[in-house]
């Protein structure tokens, strides 16, 4: 994993050195927070605003296929854009920042941590949040991705007890996804 690391990193700065606040969550979340598995791409979440895709494509042009008409589309629809490293062919997923209370409280509690064999700290989304996350994307999925149903057990499993497990039931019954939480919490009462 530790290629995609690197490649994050290009990524994280340059929104760094744009002032686009971002979060890391999705699989590569789940692998920091859970248990590890192999994948060739990574989500964020940023904050990016219009004026700020001239800078953030001039960072990363060349060693990147990035498109701002993309960027731009995402940013009007709070949609996703691609970024592909020409390199290795990671793909990276950069999710806009929704105006919804949920993620906006997930983007507020994000936290400065680091990354297996990175020193530099980079905003990653919580334990709960990429919870909460798994299991929406689970649901969104028709229940069939035992992916996301792994990676949000994963993230169950290593953090234990120090998961704010009120703050995961409490979204978990506002965002519909209440009887997914029981069900993995009952995997793990067997």
């Amino acid at each position: 994993m530790q290629p995609l690391f690197t490649v994050v990193m290009k990524v994280v700065k340059a929104l760094e050195e744009c002032h686009i606040s971002y979060l890391i969550g999705g699989s590569l979340g789940s692998s920091i927070h859970g248990i590890p598995r192999a994948t060739l791409d990574a989500d964020l979440v940023s904050d990016i605003k219009k004026d700020q895709i001239g800078a953030l494509v001039e960072k990363l042009q060349g060693e990147f296929l990035i498109d701002p008409d993309m960027i731009k589309e995402a940013i009007q629809n709070h949609g996703c854009f691609n970024l592909i490293h020409l390199e290795t062919m990671f793909k990276i997923d950069v999710f806009v920042l929704k105006d919804t209370p949920y993620e906006i409280t997930e983007f507020s509690r994000r936290r400065s941590e680091t990354m297996p064999g990175i020193s530099e700290k980079v905003q990653i989304a919580t334990p709960e949040d990429i919870i909460l996350n798994k299991l929406i994307w689970y649901k969104a999925g028709g229940g069939v991705s035992e992916r996301q149903w792994e990676d949000a057990k994963g993230v169950f499993k290593v953090q234990g007890g120090l998961l704010d497990l009120q703050y995961i039931q409490d979204w978990a019954k506002i965002l519909k996804i209440e009887d997914l939480l029981i069900d993995m919490q009952k995997e793990f009462e067997k």
